[in-house]
Formats: structure tokens, C-alpha cells, sequence
């Protein structure tokens, strides 16, 4: 990933690898197919990944912080793949988004031609696909509200019901 995205270090992106690992251990067995919903569009990609070690499991113990940045590992990923956009930059705080992202190739010197994207992650075993869309629509009027006048994208992974949500901001009602 950090090869592919400037806003991603080869640690912190091994590090938001390892969070991911651990939150689909915790549910699944590797290969799994998760659906992505892309502004009502709908595809399934198929999620590789190798099972969690002990030492790994211990690092991640903390279950909201490995919810939150494996998170950050599967939204990216998928933005990358449904809307040819890589994270160049992580946002300021008050931005209403985690990350700055832009097309491929793009020119970001000044941020102007970026989207804002807002992400979260649900792991827990009793969630299902509503609060997944629940969850989406909240961080939609995150992003709304955040310090900023960029588009946004939100997307929400529910690591346990195999759904990635993206929406466009201007796209959500």
C-alpha cells in the first residue's frame, strides 16, 4: 500500500495491514468476498489476507484502536480500487475526514483538486448490515460538517458482515 499511496509510510501502512488482519481473523478465515456498495452501485471483491500470530493478536489487543485502523487499511483499499483514488495526505483535525485522497497521477501540491475521506470500521460481534448503513449515515454529516469545503467521501467497513459502504457526500440524502 505505501508504495501506491503517498499519505501511507511502509510502517504505518504495515500497521494498518496488521489491524485489518486481526479484525478478519476475528470473524473469518481467509479468502473471504465482501460486498462493496459504491453510491448504490454494488460489486464483491475477494479479501486475501494471512492469518494473525499470537505476538500480532497482543499488539492489536486494544479492539477499538485495530477496529479504527484496519479500518483505515480496507477503506483506502477500496477507494483505491472503485474510484482509482490513493490517500496522499492524512487531514487535520475538525477537517470532518481522516484522509485527503486524489485520482492517480494527480498533481496534489495544494490539496485543491482532493476529496476528504471520512472512515470507520464496525467489528463487533452483534453487528449486521443495518448498523453498518447507520454508522455510514453518521459519518456522512461528519463530513458535512467538518472544517472544510472539499468533497468527501465516507466509507464504513463492517468487518464481521463482509460490507464496505463508500458515499459520495453530495450524493447522500
Amino acid at each position: 500500500m505505501a508504495d501506491r499511496h503517498q499519505a501511507l509510510t511502509p510502517s504505518i501502512a504495515g500497521s494498518y495491514l496488521e489491524a485489518a488482519r486481526v479484525c478478519l481473523d476475528r470473524h473469518h478465515v481467509s479468502p473471504k468476498e465482501f460486498t462493496l456498495e459504491n453510491d448504490k452501485m454494488q460489486s464483491i471483491a475477494r479479501v486475501e489476507w494471512e492469518k494473525t500470530d499470537e505476538r500480532t493478536k497482543a499488539a492489536w489487543a486494544n479492539a477499538d484502536d485495530a477496529t479504527r485502523d484496519g479500518a483505515y487499511a480496507l477503506a483506502i483499499a477500496a477507494t483505491e480500487l472503485l474510484k482509482g483514488m490513493v490517500a496522499v495526505r492524512r487531514a487535520e483535525t475538525r477537517t470532518g475526514a481522516d484522509y485527503y485522497i486524489a485520482p492517480v497521477g494527480q498533481d496534489v501540491e495544494d490539496l485543491e483538486n482532493c476529496w476528504r475521506l471520512e472512515v470507520s470500521g464496525v467489528s463487533g460481534n452483534s453487528s449486521d448490515k443495518s448498523e453498518i448503513k447507520s454508522r455510514l449515515r453518521k459519518k456522512i454529516e461528519q463530513a458535512r460538517q467538518g472544517n472544510s469545503n472539499l468533497p468527501a467521501l465516507a466509507a464504513v467497513i463492517g468487518f464481521r458482515v463482509q460490507l464496505i459502504l463508500i458515499e459520495a457526500l453530495d450524493e447522500a440524502v
